[in-house]
């Protein structure tokens, strides 16, 4: 079988390909590396001995996406590809609206043109509204704070309206938590352009000294140590969750929503301590002001995704924190190098 994954050089996406690989699929993949690198796609390609059909191409661009389709018996799309920074929609939000929402779209109309009908999509927990109680449930109050969050929404909107309009389309609605960790081979992992967004990256460059220090954005919040609570996810958990979606989907019809996390809420500090003990590195930090827009407690309910993929997750806080420093000691200046 055939798997078009776009954004697949991605941190996520490139894990992803390679656990496809392993599992004996086919995988193609169309990424404008924008945010990516191809390096990565070259040593998933070393780790498993398999080979990846690459099209370096923006995903909005139907006439370019048709001869992928015509080139390749495509029997399903994994959609990573979209801008993903959060305070970056908020200063060029019609960027992220376009680029996120077009790709959708074009992908879908290829995919129908050619009798496609298995879609799973990257979405993100960011569509849960801030007045749910945790752990957050499927079923739970959607309504999003940024941009980048809306485009996840109104993406999932679309791929509903389009199940109910074509019931032979089988769509997966995977909404992430808090990836994080790297591959245990160090040879792939988070590479994130410029300061980085997420906590590990940030809390591996500056136990590597590329960074002074990381700066804890807020102490004061109602958790157990005043420091936000998260749900993070080893990143070849969530790989293999992909794989699971793809089995989901090629036997079922119509559009199911599925979280993708532990259940399991760390907070700021506990990741920054469980760094230091797992790889016997210090991480300095400080305590700055919150972040607008933050909250205290986010965290799964990931019981649908047991019930109805059979996936949970297998890889614990120590096996992120071990894997994410392996990475970032093996790449100091990440596929740059």
């Amino acid at each position: 079988m055939t798997i078009l994954v776009t954004g697949g050089a991605g941190y996520i996406g490139s894990h992803t390909c390679l656990e496809l690989l392993n599992a004996g699929y086919q995988v193609v993949v169309v990424d404008n590396l924008c945010n990516s690198d191809m390096e990565s796609l070259k040593r998933v390609e070393q780790l498993t001995g398999k080979s990846i059909t690459m099209y370096q191409f923006d995903a909005r661009d139907e006439k370019q996406l048709e001869s992928v389709f015509s080139n390749h018996n495509i029997a399903c799309v994994i959609h990573f590809a979209g801008l993903k920074a959060v305070g970056e929609s908020v200063s060029i939000p019609l960027t992220y609206y376009h680029n996120n929402l077009v790709s959708t779209m074009a992908l879908c109309k290829v995919m129908k043109k050619y009798n496609v009908s298995n879609f799973i999509f990257s979405s993100s927990a960011t569509v849960y509204a801030q007045d749910n109680e945790m752990p957050l449930h499927e079923g739970g109050h959607l309504g999003c704070t940024n941009p980048y969050g809306w485009t996840k929404l109104m993406g999932e909107q679309i791929l509903k309206d389009i199940s109910l309009a074509d019931p032979a389309f089988s769509v997966v609605l995977l909404r992430y938590f808090n990836p994080i960790g790297a591959h245990q081979s160090g040879m792939i992992g988070e590479d994130p352009s410029g300061i980085p967004n997420n906590l590990l990256p940030y809390i591996t460059q500056t136990a590597l000294g590329r960074l002074e220090r990381l700066t804890v954005h807020g102490n004061d919040y109602d958790t157990k140590d005043g420091t936000g609570v998260r749900d993070y996810i080893h990143v070849v958990d969530l790989a293999r969750g992909h794989l699971k979606a793809v089995e989901y989907a090629t036997k079922h019809q119509g559009c199911e929503a599925i979280n993708l996390g532990t259940g399991v809420g760390y907070s700021v500090l506990d990741i920054i301590h469980a760094f230091e003990k797992e790889n016997d590195v210090q991480v300095p930090y400080v305590i700055g002001p919150r972040r607008p827009g933050d909250i205290g407690s986010v965290y799964a309910d990931p019981r649908k995704a047991l019930d109805l993929l059979g996936w949970e997750a297998k890889l614990g806080i120590a096996d992120m924190c071990r894997d994410a420093w392996n990475w970032q000691k093996q790449n100091p200046r990440g596929y740059r190098e």
